[in-house]
């Protein structure tokens, strides 16, 4: 288990992380968001001891990250795939690694077979691409048996085999019961694979919640139906778990908790003729987006193709 505590770091005067409060749990992925500067990656160090809190505190099982006595088999970790030594061979990297932390030689072989590094195993490091490169990485991440796994952006170079490998290996994890805090940029891996969602911007926690409940309070998965007789489709429809709103003197409501289905279905059993039966789903991705829009640091520019070519020569 992971669990902030007021967690800030200030650097002169920027703050990159602003009192955090959080808890990520084994036996779920928990989802680490947020954009580009939002303090994902200061948090992340300062889990495992790279960077010191500015106050507060994080720990991981009840202890800060140094006073474990064999870190590596507590906390694994990727921060950084290419923080190797290009020269080594991603055998002889894992052999390091495992020599000073008194790791037996027999789970190199099984984090390499892990990782899919047999072919490449004993090749240098520094000639691997970004993928291989993340592969490497995540294969220290696990050399320890680590009760506690952290990754940042881990499919970052990664072809469709291995997006997919890696959320298997998230899931898998976590279901031995495991911790698992994973940060990316990828909406739509986080949908299939996250649990929990811990969101954060300029610094701030945003939201600490599951992707169900983010999408359906950003309007996720709502039911535009239309009616001559709104007030006996509402009684209707009323239930455990439903939600219908809709204004007074409309036609039309808005149903959350029901399928499209589901209120055509209730509606033709009671006489009810619909004029508009609309399912709209809101993707994390939006839900994501609405929810950091105030704390984004970085924007780009938008162009149109007319104006980006404006003023050149015929």
């Amino acid at each position: 288990m992971i669990e902030a505590r007021q967690l800030t770091k200030r650097y002169g005067e920027k703050t990159a992380v602003d009192g955090l409060d959080f808890v990520v749990r084994p036996g779920s992925v928990t989802g680490f968001l947020g954009p580009n500067g939002a303090g994902k990656s200061t948090t992340m160090r300062m889990v495992v001891g790279l960077d010191a809190p500015t106050s507060g505190s994080v720990t991981v099982n009840g202890r800060p990250y140094a006073r474990h006595r064999a870190p590596l088999q507590e906390v694994g970790a990727l921060l950084e795939a290419k923080s190797i030594h290009p020269g080594r061979s991603a055998y002889q990297h894992l052999r390091a690694l495992a020599l000073t932390h008194g790791i037996p030689r027999r789970r190199i072989d099984e984090v390499i077979e892990l990782a899919g590094l047999g072919s490449v195993a004993r090749k240098r490091a520094g000639a691997f691409s970004l993928g291989m490169g993340q592969r490497l990485g995540i294969a220290a991440a696990l050399l320890g048996d680590p009760q506690t796994v952290m990754l940042d952006e881990p499919v970052n170079g990664l072809d469709p085999e291995g997006v997919l490998w890696i959320r298997n290996l998230l899931k898998t994890l976590a279901a031995e019961g495991r911790t698992v805090l994973v940060s990316s940029h990828l909406m739509s891996e986080m949908a299939l694979v996250a649990d929990h969602l811990i969101v954060v911007g300029r610094g701030r926690l945003l939201a600490d919640t599951t992707v169900t409940d983010l999408i359906r309070d950003a309007g996720g998965n709502t039911v535009t139906v239309a009616t001559q007789d709104p007030g006996r489709l509402r009684d209707v429809l009323a239930g455990p778990g439903v939600s219908v709103t809709g204004r007074i003197g409309s036609e039309e409501l808005q149903v959350a908790g029901l399928t499209a289905r589901e209120i055509g279905l209730r509606a033709a059993e009671h006489g009810i003729a619909l004029f508009e039966l609309t399912a709209r789903t809101v993707s994390l991705e939006s839900a994501f987006m609405e929810l950091t829009r105030d704390a984004v640091e970085y924007h780009g520019a938008t162009t149109t193709a007319g104006a980006a070519g404006a003023g050149r020569p015929a």
